[in-house]
């Protein structure tokens, strides 16, 4: 009997949820950094499934639902039980909505993902991506559990507003560049990802994992920066055709 994807979840995929639910059992032992790594490490896993599917064209609807289902755990449940356990347990019933917000709209980003999905491959998303979310929570509550400045001195104070703004950009509609395709074409079209990408592990490995924060933050700002200046520029269109109308048809007064 052939066994396909389309029957049973990948390897990469049950890895992604081990990984997750490997997040949450650190974090009700109050030991932080492996919750941390987890979650960083279900990310590559996730990224990994994603590379394979495309390698050997066996993505299918399956995949699809099944791989949502394991974001929901590893980016969504795991990081929210994680900021709870850290720090937001302190604010009582808040504390405990702070830190749903992640997994609820992660749910929520997952499911309109999947809603408007139409074809497998795509070169930006709408919305900051699960893992992005999931690793910046992370690495954040790694940096201070390190005792890296600022974080250890202002992690209690920042950790609920950056929970906020994680949630509120996942449901947004904020673009954000996919993952590169690993091929000689894609590597000529857009070097300067590879580029970046190939100094970001790098620059992660050569740190011990106290540079993930800055550059999943530069990507989240770069993104921020990006959808302004796309509404400026739309703006000063309309604002343009308003003026050109308006000059075409002047005011008669009566």
């Amino acid at each position: 009997m052939r066994i396909t994807r389309a029957v049973v979840p990948s390897l990469f995929t049950v890895l992604n949820m081990f990984s997750g639910f490997m997040s949450v059992i650190h974090s009700s032992r109050n030991e932080f950094i492996p919750a941390c790594w987890f979650i960083i490490l279900a990310a590559g896993f996730d990224a990994l499934d994603g590379i394979m599917a495309r390698i050997t064209k066996s993505t299918s609807q399956f995949g699809v639902e099944i791989d949502s289902l394991s974001d929901v755990v590893s980016f969504g449940a795991a990081p929210a039980f994680l900021v709870y356990q850290f720090s937001l347990h302190t604010l009582d019933g808040l504390g405990i909505f702070l830190s749903s917000l992640l997994m609820i709209f992660a749910g929520l980003r997952l499911a309109r993902f999947n809603v408007q999905l139409v074809g497998f491959d795509k070169d930006h998303f709408v919305g900051l991506p699960v893992p992005v979310s999931a690793i910046t929570v992370a690495s954040f509550i790694f940096n201070a559990v390190n005792g890296t400045e600022p974080f250890r001195s202002y992690a209690a104070d920042v950790l609920p507003w950056l929970s906020i703004v994680l949630a509120l950009l996942m449901v947004s509609k904020v673009r954000y560049d996919t993952l590169p395709k690993v091929s000689a074409r894609s590597i000529r079209r857009e070097p300067w990802k590879f580029i970046f990408l190939t100094l970001a592990v790098i620059v992660g490995f050569v740190t011990a994992g106290n540079a993930i924060f800055p550059l999943f933050l530069l990507f989240i700002v770069i993104g921020l920066v990006r959808y302004v200046g796309g509404l400026v520029k739309r703006l000063g269109h309309i604002g343009s055709r308003y003026d050109e109308e308006r000059i075409g048809h002047p005011r008669v007064d009566s």
